[in-house]
């Protein structure tokens, strides 16, 4: 009974290797095809292929990774990103590793996320320190985040310049304002006097004429003197 049992781990254990090997070997030959297209940039008809492999091993380091470069080369920046966050999840050594962050740093570097595209380099060359084109990205990286920060002041500056601009103009335009208003009040003012005066000019002249016509009818009143006869 024992040995019955013996053996029948031995098939069983003999089935499960075969299957493994049979799984291993159509995901091996999904991702070959796979990256087969890729080369050809079919990467579409590439996409298909990884994720059939990553459906039959979900474990497939190759799989997982070179869906993420599939994504990448359609411009799916955020679906690479997580492929190859999966992919970093089952990765075994520094160097796949170190080939995830490098990747995951050109993604959000096209993404337009350049400070953690940064941090993202940063990571790939501290498990791998002499990989020169993970160098060179991240000095790329660090001079696109230096222009963008020497835009962002230009624009700063410029902004605060044209506000500066706006409010100089809005107080110029309150004294003109202000000056004409000024000036309407003084000029109604010199109306009112010269009105003013001319009513007092008017309000004279007829005072006179009064005293003409006085005098004029005293005149007549008074009697002519004659000569004596001699």
């Amino acid at each position: 009974m024992i040995l019955v049992k013996k053996y029948l781990i031995v098939i069983i254990s003999i089935v499960f290797a075969a299957v493994s090997v049979s799984i291993a070997q159509s995901t091996r030959g999904l991702v070959n095809e796979g990256v087969e297209k890729y080369d050809e940039q079919k990467f579409a008809d590439a996409e298909v292929n990884f994720k059939k492999g990553i459906e039959l091993d979900p474990e497939s380091f190759e799989a997982q990774f070179n869906l993420g470069d599939a994504y990448y080369k359609q411009q799916r920046y955020d679906e690479a990103m997580k492929s190859f966050q999966s992919a970093l999840a089952i990765a075994k050594t520094d160097e796949q590793k170190a080939k995830i962050y490098h990747n995951v740093g050109n993604s959000l570097l096209k993404s337009q996320k350049i400070k953690e595209s940064i941090g993202a380099y940063k990571e790939a060359l501290k498990l791998n320190p002499n990989d020169q084109e993970t160098k060179y990205n991240l000095s790329y990286a660090l001079n696109m985040l230096n222009n963008q920060d020497q835009n962002q002041q230009q624009q700063n500056d410029k902004n605060e310049q044209e506000k500066n601009e706006k409010e100089d103009q809005q107080n110029q335009n309150q004294q003109q304002k202000e000056q004409e208003q000024q000036k309407q009040h003084q000029q109604q003012r010199e109306q009112e006097i010269t009105k003013q005066e001319a009513e007092r000019i008017l309000e004279a002249l007829k005072e006179n004429e009064k005293d003409l016509q006085k005098k004029l009818r005293k005149i007549k009143g008074q009697r002519v003197k004659t000569e004596k006869d001699w």
